[in-house]
């Protein structure tokens, strides 16, 4: 059994389940962006996102017809597959299936991640947003999560009406998923993000209240060098 796997009543092993763990394991740079229709440009982008150091990309567009996302999202998995790298889905269970997605993401309203795993299979890795602690705590504790993220850490036009959940939320689930591990030594870590306005000033500050990895929007889809600005977000990351 792979290491990353969470517990014995998780999603049965396979070679594919395993390699994903194990690149979600190691990911810190996870970039959210759109399709980038205006900028004409989303195959250039996810080269320039990926060779900067992120490790997961998901291609979040609620304005995009499905033939449309499907085609984006094909393209992010060539782009993905090129750099050793996961890509992800946003939402939607059937086009994820129907693109072949590494990850698949979903939101507090959205299907439960149980109800997920049972139309995706279990060599997807699935996802969950949480915004307090009850649910990370939730998500912690379920077999069919992978990683959760947690936030909006700071109040943030891509999650509007979303209040922010502040620096603390961060620390207290630094402290959570610590006191998981310290009270069974064997358990394997499950990963999360912080998500919500970082960019690269504010990440120092997300690290010192004990993340380690981020997902970030605008700071790298609006920079004038996605490149760069992915590569100093993953220099100021851990290893």
């Amino acid at each position: 059994m792979n290491q990353h796997t969470q517990d014995t009543s998780a999603p049965a092993e396979s070679p594919l389940r395993g390699a994903r763990a194990d690149k979600l394991f190691a990911a810190r740079l996870y970039v959210c962006t759109d399709a980038r229709r205006a900028q004409g440009d989303l195959e250039e982008f996810l080269h320039a996102a990926y060779a900067g150091g992120a490790s997961i990309v998901q291609l979040r567009d609620k304005g995009i017809d499905a033939d449309e996302e499907i085609a984006a999202l094909r393209l992010l998995g060539r782009v993905a597959a090129e750099y050793d790298a996961l890509f992800a889905v946003n939402d939607r269970a059937d086009v994820a299936a129907l693109v072949g997605a590494d990850v698949f993401h979903v939101g507090q309203h959205d299907l439960t991640p149980a109800q997920a795993r049972q139309l995706l299979g279990p060599d997807v890795l699935i996802g969950r947003s949480t915004h307090d602690l009850g649910q990370a705590r939730t998500a912690l504790a379920d077999p069919d999560v992978d990683y959760f993220c947690t936030g909006p850490v700071w109040e943030t036009p891509t999650k509007p009406g979303r209040p922010a959940t502040g620096l603390g939320f961060v620390r207290a689930v630094a402290e959570l998923t610590g006191a998981r591990l310290d009270a069974d030594p064997e358990a394997a870590p499950v990963p999360w993000f912080a998500i919500g306005g970082i960019d690269e000033q504010r990440l120092p500050e997300v690290l010192a209240a004990g993340a380690r990895g981020a997902v970030v929007v605008r700071a790298v889809t609006e920079a004038p060098d996605p490149r760069a600005a992915a590569g100093q977000l993953r220099s100021l990351l851990p290893a």
